[in-house]
Parts: structure tokens; sequence; C-alpha cells
């Protein structure tokens, strides 16, 4: 009940009850709170004409880093006496220091800033509305304005080093990269002999080859050329979430934004493919251009409702090239294995980097005889399924997200490194 509504009824009481006993002490007591009451309502305040900008240090941040929250607020309308301020903040964004609230005394055409500073993890945060609530001197009459004033903070997933990861797609591009081609030509390793050409350096010519043939031949060497990478984010509900509502998502974003990173710093072109309740697409590119949309759309990905890669096996030329490589972040399932052996098939290299679910999980719940059994089927069942995909040609380094991501991918390609 507001303090106007309050004090009327009051006084009404008072006059009512002195009436009615005939006693003027009541009457005269009401008097007080008429005058009170008049005298609000003769300077009842305007209504209120405010213009507020917000402001952000960094529409773009890593991940827990503090962002500073600017609102300048400027009185366009009459004094106000009493003006509370309050800038609601997203869900899941927490607050570091300063408040998002202000009660202050503001003159016509006077202006007033204040900061505050917050920070979260991995998302799209959105500011919308700053609520204003304006009061007169005595308190009895609020005037309210919302402001609609919409600011996004990215805040970007974080980014592990890994080392080169060594990737042997069909197709390479015709640009210059780490990845060794598969025709020969100038490079660092081996590729062959070949007749002299004119204009080839005395340094290619292979002397012994020459002198038994007597003539004259060059060494050829591997070409190193960038490729087209393609990155699926398994975004499912199914693969992602798991006992008490716990999520892996985060982790799995972790890995893609790692993944792209080190690729696009190879100089390949590098595309995003997140698959949740729909398909989110990045278009393949090269750069820091490209790593910047990638790292957008990692900051917004959510995950969807979806069972299987069903639409993976309608995947766009444009998005992945025929015979290109295919790196997927995913738990797995076990309805996923004729999708990627389809993919294999089709031509395409395939790597999977998999949080393993099954320590994940068993971290969350209380250790027991009925855990442990359960585990050990599961496990039994996952080994089954990355066997299958190996014995595919498809390449599965296992991830648990307990140790860091570079720890636990950097032997598993070093060890893929000597195989090659």
């Amino acid at each position: 009940m507001s303090r106007s509504l309050f004090l009327s009824a009051l006084l009404y009481g008072l006059l009512l009850a002195g009436i009615i006993t005939l006693r003027g002490e009541i009457v005269a007591l009401a008097i007080p709170f008429a005058v009170y009451l008049l005298y609000g309502f003769w300077n009842i305040p305007e209504a209120l004409n405010l213009n507020i900008e917000r402001s952000l240090s960094t529409d773009r941040a890593d991940s827990n880093a503090d962002v500073i929250v600017t609102l300048t607020v400027t009185n366009h309308g009459g004094d106000i006496e009493e003006l509370l301020l309050i800038d609601h903040l997203p869900h899941h964004l927490k607050l570091c220091s300063g408040a998002p609230s202000r009660l202050i005394r503001l003159k016509k055409n006077q202006s007033y800033t204040f900061d505050y500073t917050v920070a979260g993890g991995r998302g799209a945060y959105i500011f919308e509305t700053i609520h204003a609530a304006g009061t007169d001197m005595l308190g009895l009459i609020t005037r309210e304005q919302v402001i609609k004033s919409k600011n996004t903070l990215l805040v970007f997933p974080e980014v592990k080093h890994l080392k080169n990861i060594p990737i042997r797609p069909r197709k390479t591009r015709g640009f210059a990269g780490v990845i060794p081609g598969r025709v020969g030509g100038t490079g660092t390793e081996f590729f062959g002999v070949r007749e002299y050409q004119f204009g080839d350096s005395p340094r290619m010519v292979n002397w012994h080859a020459s002198a038994r043939h007597e003539d004259l031949y060059s060494n050829e060497y591997q070409q190193e050329r960038a490729a087209d990478v393609g990155i699926v984010l398994d975004a499912r509900v199914s693969t992602n979430h798991f006992h008490a509502d716990h999520s892996m998502f985060n982790y799995a974003v972790t890995a893609a934004a790692s993944l792209a990173d080190v690729f696009l710093s190879q100089g390949n072109r590098v595309g995003l493919l997140a698959y949740g309740s729909y398909l989110d697409w990045t278009f393949p590119g090269y750069g820091k251009i490209q790593r910047e949309r990638i790292m957008h759309a990692l900051a917004r990905a959510e995950t969807g409702n979806s069972t299987v890669f069903a639409g993976l096996k309608h995947l766009s030329p444009r998005m992945f090239p025929p015979e290109s490589q295919i790196v997927l972040v995913s738990s797995l399932t076990q309805d996923d294995l004729d999708i990627l052996i389809e993919l294999r098939g089709r031509g395409y290299q395939v790597m999977v980097v998999s949080p393993d679910p099954i320590r994940f999980e068993c971290g969350l719940l209380s250790p027991s005889p009925q855990v442990d059994t359960a585990a050990r089927i599961i496990r039994l069942e996952r080994n089954l399924l990355i066997r299958r995909l190996e014995r595919a040609g498809i390449r599965v380094i296992e991830w648990d997200v307990s140790i860091p991501l570079d720890h636990a991918i950097n032997p598993a390609l070093t060890q893929t490194r000597r195989a090659l």
C-alpha cells in the first residue's frame, strides 16, 4: 500500500470516528494528516522525463573477466527529490563491485553518472531495461519510468593452447600451410626425384642419382598447404546434460574454441557447425576475422533437443567441401556410429574429440557397488563404439574433463603424428 493511500484511509477513518462519536478531539487529530496530504498533492511531481545511457567498457570479454558498466542519467523534467535507479542484471551475470542501483536527488537538466563491475562465464548477456522511480519530498506520490536501453555483452569461451594438430585430409587448398600435401614441390620433407628442369637451384640437384644415370636429376619435396577444416560442436541435450542437470557443454565449447584457434593459426580455412535443436552455421574463413566470428557463435551456443546427427547426412559442400577434414567434439552415443562411418565413406577425414561422459557422471554420484557395476558396463559399450569408429579410420581422442584439455589432447596428438 502506498503512503498516500494509507494516509487517506487513516484521515477518512479519523473523520468518520469523530462524526460518529461527536468528539472534537478526534477530528482535531485528523487535521495534521489533512494538511500533510494537501501539501503533498499541491506539490505533486511531474511525470519523469529521463534520458539514461548505458555503456560497457567492452562488449567482448574473456570468461570471468571484469567488465565495467557505466550509466549516465539526465533529467529533462522537473526537480526530483528522490530518484531510485535500478539496472536489471542479466541472469547468471555476477556483481563484482559497486551496485546496479542508486538513490539520488536530481534537479532539472542535471546529470548523474555511476558505474559498477560485473563478470560472468561464457555466454551472451543482454542488458535490456532500467527502472526509474521518482518521489516527492514527502514520499506521497511516485512517478515511474522504464527505459529500454539494450546492450549485449559477449563472454568468449576459454581457449587452451594446443600444439600443431596433425591432420591429413585427402584434398588441400592451393595456399601455403603446415599440412603435408600429396604432391611434390617446394617444402622441407623429401618427396621424390624427378628430371632436372631449367631454373632448378643447384642445391636441389641429386648428385648421386645424376651420377648413376648420367643425366641431371633434382630432389622434389612434399608441399605444405592449408586445408578446409569443419568443426562440429555437439550441442544435444542427450550428450551434454547428466545427473542433477550437470552439463559438460562448456567443456565441449572450450574444446571447439581451442581447436578453431589452432587450425586458424596454421593458416587453414575453418568453419563451425553447432548441432543442437537446429544447425547454427559459421561459414568457413581465414584469419583473425574468422576467429572472431567463431568465438561469437560459441559465446551464444546453447544446447537443444536433437537426438542423432541426422542432419549431417546432408552437409553443404559450401560448408564442408568433399574430402576435407571434419573434427567432431562430442561425447558420442551409439546412434552416431552409422552417421560418422557414412561421412568417412564419403571421403571426409574424421577426427573426434570426445569428453568422457562416464568419468564425468561418476564424479557426480556417490560411490556404491551399483554405480561401479553400471560404470563398467557402460565403459565396455563405449570402448566397443570407439573401437568400431577407429576400425573405420576415424581417430577418437578421449578427454577426461577433470584434467586440462591440452594435457589430454597433446599426448594423443603426438602419438598420432608418430603413427603418420
